[in-house]
């Protein structure tokens, strides 16, 4: 009886092995992609190898060392959408798969996480194997939210310290896969030493650098460079050709006395590269850091001097370039680090928790820098969002728009979410309910930059990331809130609106703002009229319009008039034109 259990066993366990090892998949290389799919380089067109970081023309004017370790991907990453519960990756690398210091995760590994439908961060564990060929064998993945079935995104980040020679992403057979394009979102630029590469972290989501990307959520490119971050022409010339969002210049581990380059060399350096990026870029933001110091600095006296030397001399920099007139320019301290005797590897190199300590500080001044505040109640984190991928892709309309506000720069721009955009105007949404009354109201020279399902913290990243830039608005109109009723509180919904207002006034300093009280919906009208008041109040002390348009589709009970409404909260055709003509008084001709 015993003999024939265990056979049986043996059976349906080597059923379910054999079923598993004859899974088929779909393989997708990203070097045969036909559009741009590397993510973190600079001069996609110009590599000599597919997972360059420095076009090929660098070769014969930046150092060997420099040219070796431009090489490796450090800072590169893919991202797609997927549906299965599997996602395999397989590759090979060209140089030694681990370091002393650095485990072969974090030099030759890759490393995914995904992001949720509401845009939260997820991580996703693998079972790996480094040979010939490197296998990470992403399992057990939950399916994705139950408001569409077409995927999450993904975001791959590619090995610290080797060059990959080639890479293909694998799903089963019947599973949806999608490569998504390079973001058109300019970039933050960091070009360092071996701390800004990635040294020492555990796997390459955890360099300093990828943390703050995601912290960001920009596009990050990543120009370190392992004991050769030192102040070069050629480096700060190449870095200059780069349309950046803001600069970091993280070079001073690589300067101190033990390169022996005299402190006058030192100075020149940063001051002439400071002037090369304010020439060529009078407006973009540049920050300069201290060195961070060592974790042997309280008993170790050489190290100390060194560290301290190289800060006087950045210091004495910074004043000289603030005394010429320059401008843009900012001085992050070692102190801002915040590491410490339990944050290095060997000294020098962070460990996972030493890096995540650099980004929070980059995150905090670059957010000062760049005045995009973050607070700690949801509707005040800006984040994006793909709840409807089944009915319009919401990362498409977002470089729609950018790409629309540059060739056709609007007059009158209407922010909002499903209600606005299924209104009319352009973009084209899935559909129009009220399109004529949207043109009769707000006029051809209008921009409809309403997203379905969007919330308060959806449209904050989307002023963040340059929707209402390059261009000057007459009227801006925002009606946004109802998606947060279910998720927050009057408080925290009126701490969104707040941070929101601010941002939309730093973007468009001249336009004429006005926020809209957020329209009457079925069951919910009394906390709308509550919240409504809340907003009137808010507008007076942040200097802006409030309307409330809205009261038109309501009765003389409060109720909505249901006549007008095609679900209880989205309008008809007849409640659209009604609430376009409470609109035409506000308009400015």
């Amino acid at each position: 009886m015993k003999s024939r259990f265990f056979f049986s066993f043996f059976l349906a366990f080597t059923s379910h092995f054999v079923s598993a090892q004859t899974t088929a998949f779909t393989w997708w290389n990203p070097a045969n992609s036909s559009f741009p799919v590397l993510e973190g380089q600079a001069w996609p067109n110009e590599l000599k190898n597919k997972y360059d970081r420095l076009p090929a023309r660098a070769e014969k004017n930046v150092r060997e060392a420099v040219w070796n370790l431009s090489t490796q991907a450090a800072g590169l990453m893919v991202r797609f959408r997927a549906n299965s519960g599997e996602i395999r990756v397989r590759y090979t690398v060209g140089g030694k798969q681990a370091l002393p210091h650095m485990p072969a995760t974090g030099v030759s590994g890759v490393d995914l996480y995904a992001i949720s439908n509401d845009g939260n961060w997820r991580w996703c564990s693998a079972k790996y194997a480094f040979g010939d060929t490197i296998t990470f064998n992403f399992k057990n993945i939950e399916p994705v939210d139950a408001t569409h079935k077409l995927g999450r995104e993904y975001r791959l980040f590619l090995p610290l310290y080797n060059n990959v020679k080639w890479l293909e992403i694998g799903v089963p057979e019947g599973t949806r896969f999608e490569p998504l394009p390079v973001r058109p979102d300019k970039p933050v630029v960091v070009y360092g030493t071996s701390i800004a590469q990635g040294a020492c972290a555990s796997r390459p989501g955890m360099a300093w650098t990828a943390i703050l990307g995601r912290k960001l959520d920009d596009p990050l490119i990543n120009l370190g460079f392992s004991g050769n971050g030192r102040m070069e022409k050629e480096l700060i010339d190449l870095v200059s050709e780069i349309d950046a969002k803001i600069y970091v210049l993280d070079c001073l581990p690589n300067l101190v006395a033990s390169v022996n380059i005299p402190a006058d060399e030192i100075k020149k350096r940063l001051i002439d590269g400071v002037h090369t990026l304010r020439t060529r870029h009078p407006e973009t933001p540049i920050v300069l850091a201290e060195h961070d110091g060592y974790t042997d600095e309280a008993i170790n006296p050489v190290n100390r001097k060194s560290y301290q030397d190289v800060n006087v001399i950045l210091k004495e920099a910074f004043v000289q370039l603030k005394s010429e007139g320059v401008t843009g320019i900012y001085l992050i301290p070692k102190e801002d680090f915040h590491q410490d005797i339990e944050t290095m590897v060997d000294g020098t190199h962070p460990t996972d928790l030493g890096m995540m300590r650099y980004a929070e500080a980059y995150e905090k001044q670059i957010r000062e820098v760049l005045h995009e505040p973050k607070g700690t109640v949801s509707t005040t984190i800006p984040c994006t969002q793909m709840r409807e991928l089944a009915n319009y892709d919401w990362e498409k309309r977002h470089s729609e728009i950018l790409k629309a506000n540059k060739s056709d720069q609007p007059k009158v721009v209407v922010i909002g979410n499903s209600i606005t955009h299924f209104w009319g105007g352009l973009p084209k949404g899935p559909r129009a309910t009220g399109g004529d009354s949207w043109d009769k109201t707000f006029g051809v020279n209008s921009r409809n930059m309403g997203y379905g399902w969007d919330r308060i913290e959806n449209v904050l990243w989307r002023v963040y990331h340059g929707e209402l830039d390059g261009f000057t608005a007459q009227q801006i109109f925002v009606n946004i809130g109802t998606n947060n009723l279910q998720m927050n509180s009057d408080e925290e919904i009126l701490a969104g609106w707040q941070m929101l207002i601010e941002a939309m006034k730093y973007h468009q300093p001249k336009a004429n703002i006005s926020m809209v009280g957020i329209y009457p919906r079925r069951q919910q009208e009394e906390r709308v009229a509550r919240l409504n008041a809340k907003l009137k109040e808010l507008t007076k002390s942040a200097n802006v319009n409030y309307l409330d348009p809205g009261l038109v589709l309501a009765g003389k009970d409060g109720k909505i008039d249901e006549s007008l409404f095609s679900d209880g909260l989205h309008p008809n055709a007849k409640g659209y034109s009604i609430l376009g003509k409470a609109y035409e008084p506000f308009i400015i001709k």
